[in-house]
């Protein structure tokens, strides 16, 4: 037989890449073009049995899955840097919450100080500096906020219920008697809170704080609640108010600077801030006596001003959602630290890590009393707060915070 013509092959033999019809399945270039055999197998002319090649295709994919999850991880593992890396540079102004408190001193200056730059691979810096040290009285913080002065803001939102009664809602005088029940009010008051601020204060929530439990610091020797009777008491909001009204005391609102000089100069006879807040702003040195009565938490709160947040990118946004969701994490637990080291730390007792050693004498809170603090709780505080916030408030309360810590409003 003489030569085949160009362009065929001799009978019986399959030119290189070209696969009998009975072998389609099984042939090499058919399985090279599908991508499931290796190239160098795909040079081969001799055709590989079913088996085989349904072997080396599994093989085949489960390399390249092995390769496609290791580029995944990779990805992973450098997310966080790269989107840190990505962040626009931007500065920020801050007024913070008053520079003698735990909440102050081991929480918010850290966070904007260092945590804020090192998160963001010195991307994002702030300006920072605490109301008091800027002569701030906590009352305005949420009006200067709203007019763009400061950028971000932390403060004690209960002081801001003049404006609307909702803001002390979720840490009404005396309605949580445990930290973690506290954390959970606010969590469930959080959305109308945050659209209080928004719809009206262009003003958008971050995150919730807390201080120490508030109680009550004396000048003089004190028996127990009923001899607050009679007697001028510094408080910082108006559930506070109605509680010593109830009580037959006089109740003066006063910023926390003023605090110490009015103690020692007898412009009040006892003064309401937290457990461990007093301790660190020198309390004990115009102060002689402490009674544990809890009428609060003084919930704190981060917010940003609305325009500067909607300049931010989606990235820079993202970015500040997640360092401010950690730092109420750490708000909220330095809280609980603070809570018992206060314990120590007024009564002279170790260990006395965040505050200093103070002789203050306690003032035992009797069983009878806990029985007048609920009564008054319900019958002056959370009546008289229903009123002022009306009808629907209370009823939105009742489904949220209510509904948390077992109360109820009055809706008429």
């Amino acid at each position: 037989m003489g030569r085949a013509p160009m362009g065929r092959a001799p009978m019986g033999r399959v030119p290189m890449g070209r696969v009998p019809m009975g072998r389609v399945l099984a042939g090499p270039a058919n399985m090279a073009q599908h991508g499931s055999i290796r190239p160098a197998e795909a040079t081969s002319s001799r055709p590989l049995s079913p088996v085989t090649a349904f072997e080396q295709g599994v093989k085949m994919r489960i390399h390249a899955l092995v390769v496609a999850t290791a580029s995944a991880l990779f990805a992973a593992a450098v997310a966080a840097p790269s989107a840190a890396q990505s962040l626009p540079k931007t500065h920020v102004k801050v007024v913070g919450l008053n520079s003698p408190t735990v909440a102050s001193m081991l929480d918010e200056k850290p966070f904007w100080a260092d945590t804020i730059a090192k998160a963001s691979n010195g991307a994002v810096s702030a300006d920072y500096t605490p109301q008091d040290q800027m002569g701030i009285d906590d009352k305005t913080m949420l009006r200067l906020l709203k007019l763009g002065v400061m950028d971000f803001a932390g403060m004690d939102i209960s002081k801001m219920a003049g404006d609307d009664p909702r803001f002390e809602g979720c840490d009404l005088a005396g309605i949580s008697l445990d930290i973690k029940k506290a954390r959970a009010a606010c969590d469930a008051y959080r959305a109308v809170i945050d659209r209080q601020m928004q719809t009206n204060w262009n003003t958008k929530l971050l995150a919730f704080g807390t201080n120490p439990p508030q109680v009550f610091w004396c000048r003089s020797a004190l028996g127990g609640l009923a001899d607050l009777k009679g007697k001028k008491v510094r408080v910082f909001n108006n559930t506070m108010r109605d509680f010593l009204e109830g009580v037959g005391a006089t109740a003066v609102n006063m910023a926390f600077a003023e605090v110490v000089p009015a103690l020692n100069n007898g412009v009040v006879d006892c003064a309401v801030t937290g457990t461990l807040s007093g301790n660190t702003a020198n309390w004990p040195e115009v102060a002689t006596h402490l009674y544990p009565m809890y009428l609060g938490w003084s919930i704190n709160v981060q917010a940003v001003n609305l325009t500067t947040w909607k300049r931010f990118s989606p990235e820079l946004q993202a970015y500040f959602t997640d360092q401010f969701k950690k730092f109420e994490d750490k708000m909220w637990a330095t809280g609980e630290a603070a809570l018992k080291d206060a314990e120590n730390c007024n009564f002279n007792k170790q260990p006395c890590t965040m505050g200093k050693l103070a002789k203050m004498s306690l003032v035992e809170v009797k069983p009878a009393e806990m029985d007048t603090h609920k009564k008054l709780m319900e019958t002056a505080v959370l009546k008289n707060w229903a009123k002022r916030c009306g009808a629907a408030c209370a009823t939105e309360w009742n489904n949220t915070v209510g509904k948390v810590l077992g109360l109820t409003a009055p809706t008429s």
